[in-house]
């Protein structure tokens, strides 16, 4: 378990780096297909509701990704002042930039209903949880907020798995553009994601008390 970890850790922060650095060196080199992305969003830019939306939801993400990833990490949760300001900085970025941003996004979905679905679904629970998680940590219930935590950065996380797989897709594939491979990959970003949070969570056997506190829900 500890192996299948160490390699989902490092496979986590490849992307993680390289989806952030593509953000903010404005989408060159690997990420160049966000560029294309925006060329075909052009009816939505012209609203006036989508760019701004756009640029909270990815910039947002990246900071929040690249904060939320090191949060699990003993040093940094052993350091409890910079884990609370990390932790505030990340339900912060997600309950008033990032999530609202996608929810704009999605009104501007063009790609059918299951596809608006997925990413409603997605962003729907990723508040929900992130939301939960502040107020478990508020009382005091530190394994259940750890645990709802999880579950909130694997959705944060899809922000990764979905470009992998529009990469991969048009790399190695038919693009996202052929049959039904959008809906697919929709799903596949942050559905798997979930499932191996929940599956993290089953196998965690460890009960994580506050510094300096006896609790250990």
């Amino acid at each position: 378990m500890k192996i299948v970890l160490r390699l989902l850790w490092y496979f986590a922060f490849l992307w993680v780096a390289m989806l952030c650095i593509g953000v903010f060196v404005l989408y060159s080199g690997f990420f160049k297909i966000h560029g294309s992305f925006l060329d075909i969003k052009q009816a939505a830019v012209k609203t006036g509701w989508y760019l701004p939306a756009f640029y909270c939801h990815i910039i947002g993400s990246s900071l929040i990704l690249f904060v939320g990833f090191f949060q699990f990490s003993k040093m940094v949760y052993n350091n409890r002042p910079l884990h609370k300001a990390l932790g505030k900085l990340y339900v912060f970025g997600v309950l008033f930039f990032s999530a609202p941003g996608a929810y704009v996004m999605t009104l501007f979905v063009n790609r059918g209903s299951w596809v608006f679905a997925s990413f409603f679904i997605q962003n729907t629970l990723w508040v929900a949880f992130t939301l939960s998680a502040w107020l478990l940590i508020k009382k005091g219930k530190v394994t259940s907020h750890v645990y709802m935590m999880r579950r909130s950065y694997a959705l944060a996380f899809a922000a990764v798995t979905l470009r992998f797989y529009i990469w991969a897709l048009t790399e190695f594939g038919h693009g996202v553009n052929f049959a039904n491979n959008y809906i697919i990959i929709a799903f596949l970003s942050w559905v798997p994601n979930l499932i191996v949070a929940e599956l993290i969570n089953y196998f965690d056997t460890t009960r994580i008390s506050p510094i300096g506190s006896n609790n250990a829900n």
